[in-house]
């Protein structure tokens, strides 16, 4: 089967982002799946490789939103069935809840923060820096599942990228683009905007670096 994307949008201003570039640069076909209006998961056949994107609801939260039950139901699917798997922010938090582990509110990073490579990093991971700098905007955290491996902690919220499998969920957002970051912080405090705007120039490049190296790496094999 010739590659093709699904990537899962649940709000619409956290598209994809800078792997929109990176699919059209490798001319990989893709799909948004905008539960925001179809408020249902469904079939994905012809989707080789699943993207989770972010959002601000909570994992659990499936009274309110009820695709989020679904949406575990078809990760755990796609990792028995050995189809890749990525989860950005809310869908890191996904892949942890479908496999059993505890997602939980927690303290709320936003903006720019660095990260330090797990020592016994594997896949991608392992050709990180030991330290790189991600943007965050998350508020919840997730305890990591059972036979899953640590690829990268934070100061403040240790547990920020792990594997499962064939599924990576990171919980930072490798997807950013100077549109995406002048969306997401038009309603921040002043002072965040003015330390995110800072950063930017210094962090954006890095990011966008490692961003490829994940792209590239999720789409180079079954």
């Amino acid at each position: 089967m010739d590659p093709k994307i699904a990537i899962f949008q649940h709000v619409p201003n956290e598209p994809s982002g800078y792997f929109e570039t990176i699919f059209h640069d490798h001319g990989i076909p893709f799909e948004y799946i905008r539960l925001y209006d179809t408020q249902e998961v469904p079939r994905t056949r012809d989707a080789s490789h699943l993207v989770f994107m972010g959002g601000p609801m909570s994992v659990n939260d499936e009274e309110k939103y009820p695709w989020l039950k679904q949406e575990k139901e078809l990760i755990r699917r796609s990792v028995n069935t050995g189809q890749k798997v990525l989860g950005i922010c809310l869908g890191a938090q996904l892949i942890a809840s479908a496999h059993g582990a505890r997602v939980y509110p927690f303290i709320q990073e936003t903006g720019w923060h660095v990260l330090d490579r797990a020592t016994n990093a594997s896949g991608i991971f392992s050709a990180f820096p030991e330290q790189f700098h991600v943007f965050q905007l998350h508020g919840e955290t997730f305890e990591i599942p059972f036979r899953g491996h640590l690829l990268a902690h934070g100061k403040n919220v240790r547990n920020q990228a792990f594997s499962y499998r064939n599924a990576l969920g990171l919980q930072f957002h490798m997807e950013m683009t100077d549109t995406i970051i002048r969306e997401w912080s038009k309603d921040l405090r002043k002072h965040q905007q003015s330390v995110i705007a800072r950063d930017t120039p210094r962090c954006l490049a890095e990011s966008n670096r490692l961003c490829r190296m994940v792209a590239e790496d999720f789409i180079s094999g079954p």
